[in-house]
């Protein structure tokens, strides 16, 4: 189409609206041309400071039309008809400005012309520019009359006399009959003719002998409906969708739907690299073995590595986790990791025998990356190796275990995720944006992202303002749209905003939803999503809170009031008075303050405690690891000297406690539970303390008593705590089990309980979220129990106790989980340990201050649950059913057990087995039945394709042994129940081959017949495409194509229950096939331009956003490294240096390719004819 004609339309629109816009606004350049701008748009023209109609394209033009319709109908007398004129000229718009090299096919030139035509005529375009437009249009009838077209023909086969074959010739080796390619070119040669062969993606030079004609296709032949679906399986194995998941129903475990909202958002970002903050008990674990298995029926995944504390090693619970999904790992100690480090440098990559790893945090120390010298040889570092060790995927399990950066521990798997290609952390730790550990996590995610923590807080600074939009939307006020687009301008304000969300497609999306006139609802539901995905941080974390999902259980707290006996009650007071003058002597001392309030609350907890307590901080015997298990990191020597400045104040008041020796009321109670809980049939009781030297007490006077007991915290060897949680697991008939587990909270991170039904708070943390994490070791998904009981120990008259009577019950904490309120509950806890930590503050002055806390962040939560709550109700939609939704959404009919079996049993079939079982895949488990010759056949096709891991070896045994029957299962039920059983799923071995095997290299033809009582009756010739998108991200689509568009929509689930059409004469020809063809061009034309546009789109938002990240990245490693004098941090900080550049080069490589190969490629899979009969 000549562009004169877009000029023609564009400038008849300038004249249109300079005409009918000042009669509709005064101001109508800001309200009715800027404002109905798409977002692009709008920033642009704001950027170029555009003032006038005709500074604006032509797609700008057509967008302040269609916004304004309504008024510019009214002043232009415009008819229904014009709108939709209007709409595909839009359309046509796009569809030129990404049209296929060789242009596009006369027929749409001529519908595209006409409709333009249609749309001057409605905006009174002059006579000249009509009759151009007319002598256009004629000209290319006069072509399509005379059957010409700009679709490339068949070139004739120039014939070469006295030789074998032509150019063109489709012909093979004779040597390799698989290598088949056509003849471009020949020289004639004596003796013998040279023939020029294109195959391979490449030409290669034969002699005429070498080669001969290949066997021309096969006519296109009839097949049935399951050998239809066998095919559809084939291709959607062979390419795999990303709107598809391949992991469901495909392990050993319970198949749970919020587990897979993590594997989504995996494989739909655009770097498979994701935070998994979901909290206590949900699943992160067997999250991260889906996405295992999601990513190896993918792509073959070689190297897994899986880093952890110690103590999950010595539990081995993620060795017998990744069991469930078929995978074997080894664990590593220090030995086998520095072999692995010596092989890798002998080889270049890490050894196979290790390829699935699980390595402790305790064997990152320095030595492990720099190296050491062991007198004239070295010992070497993971810094040694070149190239280093990049593995397919890393998963960091209890994350925030490397939050502090100065840690060689934090070096160690900030190098092993650098170099990786997938990479999963793991962290049930509170989510309180703006905090360091939240920064520290997504930078060893994405340190090409979140390069420095000022980066970090400009990327948080748009997220209130997203969280204002969206609390308009759910507030659902008649101005809410208008309030939304307030705070999304608002949140365009910041640095980021401006340079980063204001040119994402998605907020652009978002916006126009908000310009629309749709106010449905539906529409409003959708676009609360759609907000939420533009959080700045959401593309990087998966948070599942508990309140989303439901809960496991039933949570029941008991209050247990334990009064202070007079001398205990006058310790107490002696305390605080010391703990005031100490506070006098160092004033603002904020670490001392710290300390000091442990010391209330030691005395809480337990007064028999605090004299041995006391001692340890005199004589410098607090660890840091016992500091550490007290909420924060404090420094004991410092502590230490202070206390020694009130030395004799201190040796009194220990002299006090140790010469109490009265009844202990809280102990009483404490075992009276103990007691009452032993006569039931589950008498676990999990008891929590935050102080040691609690716990110690507790034990002492349990050996009294008749319960089999045992005690974990920090320093309990691996070995001792992993036999401690076996013997808690027993049941209570059980010789060797224990009834009680005392524990501090590092005691137990990590490790599931969820057999044990109640629980004790000995003495309660003042932050909401360790208390939920303690609850969450009980409360967790598996938890068989209705009812979990929860016994908190208060005393009155300590800040504890109104700590918990204000704030703890207050926020719900005991019955409910508070996740998804995380930035409330930081700064409530705060201001709990501000309060809580202010000695000059009286009793009434504490009680107030806590009140207004109560008046203020805990109505906010309160509030916002009952706001979401409305939300689901009135959408008669909950979060478990949107998970149900999203899984089903990605469920395929195509990769289902059953289908599955139908390939298989093709597969099998073609090989020569015929003693398939008729109940093969339809009953809970199958034995499978296949002689010698089968399986070697089955195995020289094993060899020819790359797979790893257990699942192969276990199947290459079996192929290679010899017993001829193999009992399997395609049932996820009797997989979890059986795990001997070989699972056959989308990623196994079996399912692959028969994949690569099946799928159709030509067309099929397929007719089969329905009946329905809906559908028109009669014959619907059909076709199916297969649609290769190229791009940011590879995916694939079956595409329908049929004349009637309501058989369009619902072609693919008519498939799936389809008979095959026995009656003869409803075949299917060549006009039918030309027909959908050319209906087909039409729609992936289409497709095709909005795909590239969007590829494009994306694209230079991400390049815009990743050269700016790069550089800031690279700046504060160079400072890094030049500020620092270890020679060790500075080879550190080059390494660092030169994987930033290599990923960066990389990823920017990725992006421009992205751009450059951006298409759609289509493919026919099958032609037919469908048949609609009334159902009777």
């Amino acid at each position: 189409m000549d562009t004169a004609i877009f000029n023609t339309l564009t400038n008849q629109l300038i004249n249109a609206l300079k005409d009918s816009l000042p009669n509709i606004s005064t101001d109508g350049w800001e309200t009715l041309v800027v404002d109905k701008l798409t977002f692009q748009q709008r920033t642009l023209a704001k950027q170029k400071n555009l003032t006038a109609l005709d500074q604006l394209d032509l797609a700008a033009l057509l967008r302040v039309v269609d916004q304004n319709w309504y008024e510019l109908s009214q002043h232009l007398n415009l008819d229904k008809s014009a709108r939709n004129w209007l709409k595909e000229a839009q359309t046509i718009r796009n569809r030129w400005a990404h049209a296929p090299a060789g242009g596009l096919d006369k027929e749409t030139q001529y519908r595209d012309l006409d409709t333009i035509e249609r749309l001057l005529q409605a905006f009174g375009a002059n006579q000249v520019s009509l009759n151009a437009l007319r002598d256009a249009k004629k000209t290319l009838l006069n072509e399509l009359n005379e059957g010409k077209s700009t679709i490339p023909q068949a070139q004739p086969k120039i014939v070469d006399s006295g030789t074998l074959f032509k150019t063109g010739d489709i012909v093979r080796l004779k040597a390799q009959p698989a290598k088949t390619g056509a003849v471009i070119s020949f020289s004639p040669n004596q003796p013998e003719n040279r023939y020029t062969v294109f195959h391979d993606g490449s030409t290669a030079t034969y002699y005429e002998s070498q080669l001969e004609l290949a066997e021309a296709p096969e006519q296109r032949k009839q097949i049935s409906p399951d050998d239809l679906h066998a095919a559809m399986t084939a291709l959607q194995l062979r390419h795999p969708s990303t709107s598809h998941l391949y992991s469901l129903r495909a392990s050993r475990i319970n198949f749970v739907p919020y587990q897979f909202r993590p594997v989504l958002k995996l494989i739909q970002s655009d770097r498979p690299r994701l935070l998994i903050a979901d909290e206590v008990g949900v699943g992160k674990t067997i999250e991260a073995g889906l996405i295992l298995k999601e990513l190896q029926a993918r792509s073959e995944i070689k190297s897994v590595l899986i880093i952890c504390p110690k103590a999950l090693v010595a539990e081995r619970k993620w060795l017998n986790e990744m069991k469930r999904f078929d995978e074997r790992f080894e664990q590593l100690d220090s030995k086998s990791l520095q072999y692995c480090i010596e092989e890798t440098r002998l080889d270049g990559v890490w050894p196979q025998k290790y390829g699935r790893s699980i390595i402790p945090y305790s064997l990152f120390g320095e030595e492990m990356l720099m190296g050491k010298q062991q007198g004239r040889k070295k010992q070497l570092g993971l810094l040694d190796l070149d190239p280093p060790p990049a593995f397919d995927l890393v998963i960091v399990d209890e994350a925030h275990a490397v939050r502090n950066t100065d840690t060689w521990a934090h070096r160690v798997v900030s190098y092993f995720c650098q170099n990786a290609e997938a990479v999963l952390l793991l962290s049930a730790t509170p989510i309180q944006l703006g905090s360091k550990d939240l920064y520290t996590l997504l930078h060893l995610l994405r340190p090409d992202v979140i390069t420095s923590r000022q980066d970090f807080n400009q990327m948080a600074e748009p997220n209130p303002d997203i969280n204002k939009a969206i609390e308009a939307a759910r507030g659902a006020k008649p101005e809410w749209k208008q309030l939304a687009k307030n705070a999304l301008d608002d949140a365009c304000l910041s640095s980021w905003g401006l340079g980063v969300l204001a040119n994402d497609p998605k907020f652009w999306s978002v916006y126009d939803v908000l310009n629309s006139d749709d106010e449905s609802p539906e529409t409003r539901l959708k676009l609360i999503r759609q907000l939420e995905e533009l959080y700045t941080f959401s593309s990087f974390i998966n948070r599942t809170r508990r309140r989303d999902i439901g809960n496991f259980t039933i949570r029941k707290p008991e209050t247990v009031t334990v009064e202070f006996t007079p001398e205990q009650a006058a310790l107490h007071t002696n305390l605080i008075e010391l703990i005031a003058r100490m506070l006098a002597h160092r004033h603002g001392h904020q670490n001392l303050k710290f300390m000091l309030s442990m010391l209330r609350r030691q005395v809480a907890s337990c007064v028999f405690g605090l004299a041995p307590f006391l001692e340890s901080m005199l004589h410098r015997h607090l660890t840091q690891l016992e500091s550490s298990e007290l909420d924060e990191d404090i420094n004991p020597d410092e502590i230490s000297a202070t206390i020694t400045e009130f030395r004799s104040d201190v040796d009194s008041l220990i002299r006090q406690a140790q010469a109490i020796s009265g009844p202990d009321p809280k102990l009483d109670a404490f075992l009276k539970i103990i007691r009452d809980k032993q006569k039931l049939a589950n008498n676990k009781l999990l008891v929590f303390s935050s102080f040691r030297h609690t716990l110690a007490y507790l034990i002492k006077n349990l050996k009294d008593e008749p319960t089999r007991f045992g005690l974990v915290h920090g320093d309990i060897p691996d070995d001792e705590r992993r036999d401690l949680r076996n013997r808690f697991s027993l049941p209570k008939q059980d010789a060797k089990a224990i009834d009680v587990l005392l524990s501090s909270e590092v005691g137990c991170e990590g490790l599931d309980y969820q057999f044990c039904d109640g629980m004790m708070n000995y003495d309660l943390p003042w932050n909401p979220m360790r208390v939920e994490q303690r609850i969450g070791r009980i409360d967790r998904y598996g938890q068989k129990s209705e009812t979990v009981v929860i016994y908190n120990f208060i005393t009155p008259g300590t800040i504890e106790a109104d700590i918990y009577e204000r704030c703890l019950l207050r926020i719900g904490v005991f019955q409910q989980s508070l996740g998804g309120s995380e930035e409330i509950l930081g700064k409530l806890t705060s201001e709990i340990r501000e309060i809580a930590e202010n000695f000059e503050l009286s009793v009434e002055e504490r009680e107030q201050r806590l009140q207004q806390i109560a008046d203020n962040e805990i109505r906010v939560i309160q509030e916002q649950a009952k706001l979401e709550e409305d939300q689901a109700k009135l959408f008669g939609l909950s979060q478990p059913k949107r998970d149900e939704d999203m899984v089903k959404q990605a469920e395929s009919f195509w990769l289902t057990s059953a289908m599955l079996a139908n390939l298989i049993k093709r597969y099998l079939t073609a090989l020569g087995v015929t003693n398939i079982p008729a109940s093969f895949g339809t009953k809970d488990t199958t034995t499978l039945q296949l002689g010698q010759e089968i399986r070697n056949k089955v195995f020289e096709d094993f060899k020819k394709h790359n797979f790893t891991g257990e699942t192969a070896q276990s199947w290459s045994r079996w192929l290679k042994g010899d017993s001829p029957y193999l009992e399997l299962t395609f049932n996820q039920e009797s997989a979890e129940e059986r795990r001997d059983l070989p699972f056959i799923t989308p990623a196994h071995p079996l399912a692959q081959q028969a994949a690569h095997s099946v799928e159709p290299a030509t067309p099929l033809e397929c007719n089969f017949i329905i009946y329905s009582t809906t559908l028109p009756i009669g014959q619907h010739p059909y076709a199916i495409y297969r649609w290769q998108k190229l791009g940011l991200k590879e995916d694939f689509t079956f595409q329908p194509i049929c004349a009637c568009p309501e058989l369009v929509s619902q072609m693919l689930t008519l498939l799936e229950a389809a008979e095959p059409l026995e009656e003869q004469g409803k075949s299917f020809n060549q006009d039918n096939e030309q027909a959908l063809e050319r209906f087909h061009y039409t729609i992936w034309l289409d497709t095709r331009a909005a795909h590239i546009e969007q590829v494009q789109q994306h694209t230079r938002s991400r390049l815009d956003s990743l050269k700016t990240t790069h550089t800031a990245r690279i700046a504060v490693l160079e400072e890094q490294r030049d500020l620092n004098p270890s020679e060790n941090i500075k080879r550190m900080r080059t390494s660092q240096m030169a994987s930033a550049n290599r990923d960066y080069h990389q990823q920017v490589e990725r992006l421009e390719q992205a751009t450059k190969r951006a298409d759609i490629l289509a493919e026919a899979v099958a032609f037919g004819v469908l048949v609609v009969e009334k159902a009777h």
